[in-house]
């Protein structure tokens, strides 16, 4: 895999690439607007060229983005769902503004409308959103979850019925987080447990989707179904896990970042992807 950061975007989504650079990542996940705001400004120009500048070096892989976490496509009729398709439309263009080229998105949660219900919901709302976004190459990678609450997408069935329900799934992809996986009742602390959750990402959706992995241990139990991140080998799928992980033939150049917590020195970065490079095989 391609070891990163999921990178503040503070002073500049061009600030990013220098965090994630003087950590030397290999990719680094952003968010393109405030996570925590429904709208956020488009970026100046000038900010959008020095950010597609500093990506062209080359040097830090795969940049990527997050979307917003107020957005929930799942939801019924009104005014947050209206928010949302709009929210997730602005973070397409702007993605597309700064050469994104895609985002990671938490399916939603039905709120009690049911899991079938709430997967066609998703799927009538990024139909809309891609129509409105039609001249853009920005893919959304709809990300697995631990199953909080009526969170959808803690069962791959879940994304693979989304993909089969929009009209143009060449926009989709996949995200996989390891901490999301085990907490949904995945156990991929063993390579043949890996294999399995992998297997059927494959079978029901396929390998070339699978865009980006978040690299997160766990500090919640396995199917515990809540989502709580811990560094790498501080919880409870524990460091040989992330072996087998990041030495998987198959993800060789499929971007890999962290999404644990960090001070402004970035040093529990440092840490966890010392880790990781330490389970790296060589050659």
């Amino acid at each position: 895999m391609k070891l990163g950061s999921h990178m503040s975007a503070a002073g500049g989504a061009w600030k990013a690439i220098e965090r994630a650079r003087s950590v030397d990542c290999q990719s680094t996940q952003i968010f393109v607007k405030s996570n925590m705001q429904w709208f956020g400004k488009p970026p100046k120009p000038e900010d959008a060229e020095r950010f597609r500048t500093e990506l062209a070096k080359g040097d830090v892989g795969t940049v990527f983005g997050h979307a917003g976490y107020l957005i929930n496509l799942a939801g019924p009729d009104g005014d947050n769902r209206d928010k949302s398709i709009e929210s997730l439309t602005r973070e397409i263009e702007i993605a597309g503004m700064l050469g994104v080229p895609f985002l990671v998105l938490h399916p939603g949660a039905h709120l009690g409308q049911g899991d079938d219900q709430g997967v066609k919901r998703i799927a009538k709302a990024l139909d809309g959103i891609f129509r409105a976004t039609k001249k853009s190459q920005v893919r959304i990678a709809l990300e697995n979850t631990a199953g909080q609450g009526t969170c959808l997408g803690h069962r791959i069935r879940h994304l693979a019925d989304i993909f089969g329900r929009v009209k143009q799934p060449e926009r989709l992809g996949v995200c996989l987080d390891t901490a999301h996986f085990f907490a949904a009742g995945y156990d991929i602390r063993t390579p043949k447990g890996w294999d399995a959750a992998i297997s059927e990402v494959v079978q029901m959706i396929g390998l070339k989707q699978v865009l980006a992995f978040h690299l997160n241990d766990s500090k919640t139990d396995l199917n515990s179904r809540v989502d709580r991140h811990d560094h790498i080998g501080h919880g409870l799928i524990g460091k040989k896990a992330f072996g087998h992980i990041v030495n998987d033939p198959r993800f060789a150049d499929t971007p890999g970042c962290l999404e644990t917590p960090k001070s402004p020195d970035l040093r529990e970065d440092i840490a966890n992807l010392t880790t990781l490079r330490s389970l790296l095989k060589k050659g």
